[in-house]
């Protein structure tokens, strides 16, 4: 048995390897996230590889670096000096739970609501999910800080955990068994 695992692994690792670099089918393009803001977005206004877009009454940010296959899609939500005594800990929990592919973060002085993405392999179909994911998050905040209505990472049917909750974890250490 061993052998043939050992037949199996040398017969296909020049695949394994090859796979590492064959190119997306439908990579995504400027002129292809251009043509989907056009059709998605209220109005929009382009320059080089960056949009400002209308969308669902927020204002839209998309930059792009093709250089390093990297895009981000962002909207201003409020002033980051207007953040509340223990509200990063809100915000850093929802990036967890309820925030999905569009996080909080922090920007220039403001807090925004942020999705990041390789830009060749994006599709049409997550640069729509991610345009509404942002806006919906930037609305969510100060209430449910969601992204969606999927809550991720925990049993919607039960509270949310508390830190008092959560027995005291050792932060990268090897696990220890138990006797």
């Amino acid at each position: 048995m061993r052998n043939f695992l050992l037949f199996l692994f040398i017969s296909h690792f020049p695949l394994l390897l090859s796979a590492q670099s064959v190119p997306v089918a439908h990579e995504m393009t400027l002129a292809k996230m251009d043509s989907i803001f056009q059709i998605e977005a209220e109005e929009v206004d382009k320059e080089a590889g960056t949009w400002q877009l209308f969308y669902q009454n927020r204002l839209l940010f998309v930059l792009t670096a093709e250089g390093q296959n990297r895009m981000r899609i962002f909207t201003p939500i409020s002033a980051e000096e207007e953040l509340e005594l223990g509200e990063e800990r809100i915000l850093l929990e929802a990036n967890f739970h309820t925030a999905l592919d569009a996080k909080y973060s922090l920007y220039n002085g403001f807090i925004i609501s942020v999705f990041t993405h390789p830009l060749k392999e994006l599709t049409a179909e997550q640069l729509i999910d991610a345009m509404k994911q942002v806006a919906l998050l930037a609305d969510n905040y100060g209430t449910t800080y969601s992204s969606t209505d999927l809550f991720f990472g925990f049993d919607d049917t039960e509270e949310t955990p508390t830190p008092k909750d959560i027995p005291e974890k050792r932060i990268n250490q090897k696990p220890q068994k138990k006797n």
